[in-house]
């Protein structure tokens, strides 16, 4: 998996796993840092068309279901959603490499566990993650 997200002082940083880390640091370098994560995808094929903030996710949603409908394509751009919030890391990953995730993903989005909270609860046993994912679809 060539990107990859990770949580960082309760940011989502992007990091590109090709890039060698840092020599001084032994870190790689923050692609994107976001307070939320969205990602576009195609309902049908689950298959990722973009992510990364929220409100350029949604804007480029907003853009290219425009453009298919214009061009007569109603059903491709009905089959555009867009997820956002804060979901888990492992959850995010796992739509960027492996191919179709996002839908089974989206199928059990009201059950993950609130991405931010999760590294949380991991480190203490007793706590619990909330299931509250952002889900949002919206036609244009």
């Amino acid at each position: 998996m060539d990107l990859q997200y990770q949580l960082k002082a309760g940011s989502y940083c992007l990091y590109d796993m090709r890039e060698a880390p840092s020599a001084i640091t032994g870190e790689r370098r923050c692609r994107l840092r976001t307070e939320l994560v969205a990602i576009a995808f195609d309902l049908v094929t689950g298959q990722v068309h973009e992510h990364g903030s929220p409100s350029r996710i949604h804007a480029w949603a907003l853009g290219t279901r425009r453009r298919l409908r214009a061009a007569g394509d109603w059903e491709q751009a009905d089959s555009i959603v867009v997820v956002s919030g804060p979901l888990p890391v492992d959850e995010i990953n796992k739509c960027l490499g492996i191919r179709g995730y996002c839908r089974r993903m989206f199928q059990r989005l009201s059950t993950l566990p609130h991405g931010k909270l999760q590294a949380h609860s991991h480190a203490h046993s007793h706590s619990h993650g909330h299931a509250h994912a952002g889900r949002q679809r919206r036609a244009a």
